[in-house]
């Protein structure tokens, strides 16, 4: 099982590479003007979220077989477990949200300013923090 828990920990580091830039080429691409400049930032935008969906799949599955195996007797009593798997799922939507983003940025229907994408950048660091502290911790 510690095996599972290796893995589970590099995919989650490579999700969250990804997941930790995507954000910042949709900054750029909010700013820019060129036409030439939005579809090269609109190819890294989709190659990376590609890249990265795998990984968050692996991430998930990973997880809940660690779930299953360490921590499905115990998991009533776990909370810190109930509130780091809320924010898992809250990463997924925040995931996928990214990908109509791309949509929207590709079909030049971008509501948001570089600012807001700046602010929007800051929510998987935060779920980063939390969830770190919550592992490795356990306060609750």
């Amino acid at each position: 099982m510690i095996w599972i828990k290796a893995l589970h920990i590099i995919f989650m580091v490579a999700w969250f590479a990804g997941i930790f830039y995507l954000p910042r080429l949709f900054v750029n691409h909010a700013m820019t003007t060129n036409s030439s400049v939005k579809t090269h930032l609109g190819l890294m935008e989709k190659k990376l979220y590609r890249f990265i969906t795998p990984w968050m799949v692996l991430t998930v599955i990973s997880g809940l077989w660690l779930t299953f195996e360490y921590a499905w007797v115990a998991y009533a009593e776990m909370f810190w477990l109930k509130i780091k798997i809320a924010l898992v799922v809250l990463l997924v939507i925040y995931h996928f949200y990214c990908g109509r983003i791309i949509k929207q940025l590709e079909a030049g229907n971008n509501p948001r300013s570089h600012i807001w994408f700046r602010w929007f950048n800051e929510l998987p660091v935060i779920v980063l923090f939390i969830v770190v502290i919550l592992v490795v911790v356990k306060p609750i």
